[in-house]
């Protein structure tokens, strides 16, 4: 089985369209989307437009919980956003999503890390910066989990981890967003360092799964101006040198 992996949409219409046009050449068996999707300061409405024909396998982030669940006045600006631009069959869809999924019962997707979707299961946030986690740390957070593959997202950062029985775990990276600050646990920056927006390919090859990742060119120019327009200045470093 050959995968398409897409994370971090954020509402990043012009991004989106860059990687669905890059992953029809990659001969892929099916697309698979790890959440947070149309949260940010760009396209919410079109993203949805964009995907629910689709029928990907998808899951929630953090982002369309926060939609769901949280009172409007306590919104970051980017899910007040996506919130004022959503229409009925946007919300329908959203509510579907579940949380996580097992796919192809052999395939755990999760958007942050099993059971909590604000948590970094291959980075480590310290006083000191961000590091790779340690194996033992993701061992202890993925709980045994009996697959051979475990997808998440959240981070924005591509990167993956082959555990010592063979186990990968994969995070693709943001299709949209290629930095943002944090101030949970502690005041932190991810950055992938450059614009072009991310996904990943993931093939099983002998028993073995193997993780390929995709830097794609688009418009970001047009995404910047879009923030600009829609009053996120703030986005525009991220967008077009994914820097903060």
């Amino acid at each position: 089985m050959k995968l398409a992996v897409i994370s971090d949409i954020h509402g990043n219409l012009p991004a989106l369209d860059a990687v669905l046009a890059d992953i029809q050449s990659q001969g892929v068996d099916q697309i698979v989307n790890l959440g947070d999707i149309v949260s940010g300061g760009l396209f919410p409405a079109e993203t949805a437009d964009r995907l629910m024909p689709l029928h990907i396998p998808t899951i929630r982030g953090n982002h369309e919980r926060q939609l769901l669940e949280q009172d409007v006045s306590d919104m970051s600006l980017s899910d007040r956003h996506a919130f004022d631009c959503l229409h009925a069959a946007h919300w329908q869809w959203l509510k579907s999503l579940p949380t996580e999924l097992t796919f192809n019962e052999d395939i755990l997707m999760v958007h942050g890390a099993p059971g909590d979707d604000l948590v970094y299961l291959l980075e480590e946030v310290t006083a000191s910066g961000v590091r790779p986690s340690s194996e033992a740390r993701v061992l202890s957070l993925i709980a045994n989990k009996d697959v051979s593959l475990i997808l998440c997202g959240h981070t924005h950062i591509p990167r993956k981890l082959q555990l010592a029985d063979g186990q990968l775990i994969v995070n693709p990276g943001s299709v949209g967003l290629q930095a943002y600050d944090d101030n949970t646990p502690c005041a932190h920056v991810m950055e992938s360092g450059s614009p072009h927006a991310r996904y990943a390919i993931v093939e099983r090859h002998n028993g073995l799964w193997k993780a390929e990742f995709k830097a794609v060119e688009y418009d970001w120019e047009l995404a910047a101006s879009v923030a600009i327009s829609n009053n996120r200045p703030d986005w525009l470093n991220a967008l077009r040198t994914g820097r903060m």
